[in-house]
């Protein structure tokens, strides 16, 4: 990102934050700046990478997964040099909502969606305890998801 991003860019991004599908009109209001500006505004701010995509977030429980859990995952030290490559494996999977990279005793933390308890114990049995890279999990049940 080359150039900082400034108050009017903060304002669109904290009213787009809330509201991805807010229009232009609006959000040019929002900022107290003109639709033509806004537009531009936005457009830069996607080339530079600040705003990286644009999606729907919809909830697993209408697509029939209604058992989410975080699942943190430590690698054996000696795979530590393939991090890049298991996270890109995981995001790849079907049940995986989300992976992080993170710091601390585990090396991710994995968002999974699945129909069932059978459904999440087969998930992290065939792809993280059968996975020769993986040391150990730990599987953390989400009952409440709140923004």
């Amino acid at each position: 990102m080359s150039t900082p991003i400034d108050d009017i860019d903060r304002v669109l991004l904290e009213h787009l934050a809330r509201d991805g599908r807010m229009t232009n009109n609006a959000l040019a209001a929002a900022a107290g700046i003109a639709p033509s500006t806004c537009l531009g505004r936005v457009r830069g701010l996607v080339e530079r990478g600040v705003i990286r995509g644009f999606h729907a977030d919809i909830d697993p429980a209408a697509l029939g997964r209604d058992l989410q859990a975080m699942v943190a995952v430590r690698l054996h030290a000696e795979a530590r040099r393939h991090l890049a490559e298991f996270g890109a494996q995981m995001r790849g999977l079907a049940e995986v909502e989300n992976v992080y990279f993170i710091a601390g005793a585990d090396d991710y933390l994995i968002h999974v969606a699945t129909a069932d308890s059978s459904g999440l114990r087969d998930f992290v049995l065939d792809n993280l305890s059968a996975h020769p890279a993986v040391a150990r999990t730990e599987t953390i049940l989400i009952f409440e998801h709140v923004r």
